[in-house]
């Protein structure tokens, strides 16, 4: 596949199951966030791996984050079992660093572009992806048990597997009906 296939092609999908990455794969999905424009060369962002257990503990953490925040029982149960609707999960942290040149905004849209640039090399080497974010990204305690500082922040979570059913076609769609021209 070429890099503009890939582009025009890739897509989301919710229904995933194993397979996902084996560690060679990972390395390059992680590699691949590495590359992401970042001015200044900060590395403004941290990923947080779940995969086996690791898919449990994190289940764990969003369904204490859950209750902390009061949120509603049915958020509460579900929590432990969103991270277990993939084989592998990371969270991609926008991690500010001290910059008088490179604004915590951009320093946030460069961890934005880690989280895109790691599913389309997932989709690259024949994964399924989606990029979640829902409440567990917002919420005010979830980053505190993830041991984040004040300044950073969850900007997605990447849920990657193998699709369990066949992609939707993809719709057309014209670049004119959000284009305008100075």
């Amino acid at each position: 596949m070429n890099a503009l296939d890939l582009l025009l092609t890739r897509q989301s999908m919710h229904a995933l199951q194993a397979p996902g990455p084996d560690a060679a794969q990972l390395d390059v999905i992680l590699r691949a966030a590495l590359r992401v424009p970042d001015f200044q060369n900060l590395k403004p962002f941290e990923f947080v791996v779940a995969e086996g257990e690791g898919r449990e503990k994190l289940g764990a953490l969003m369904q204490q984050a859950a209750r902390a925040s009061g949120r509603a029982e049915e958020d509460i149960a579900r929590a432990p079992k969103m991270p277990l609707r993939a084989p592998l999960v990371i969270v991609v942290i926008a991690r500010a660093k001290a910059s008088k040149l490179v604004p915590l905004f951009d320093q946030r849209l460069a961890a934005g572009c880690a989280v895109m640039a790691m599913q389309m090399a997932a989709f690259a080497q024949g994964f399924a992806g989606v990029w979640r974010s829902g409440w567990p990204m917002h919420d005010d305690n979830l980053p505190a048990l993830l041991g984040l500082g004040a300044d950073d922040r969850i900007v997605g979570f990447l849920y990657l597997g193998s699709a369990t059913k066949p992609y939707p076609p993809l719709p057309t769609v014209d670049p004119a009906a959000f284009t305008r021209r100075l």
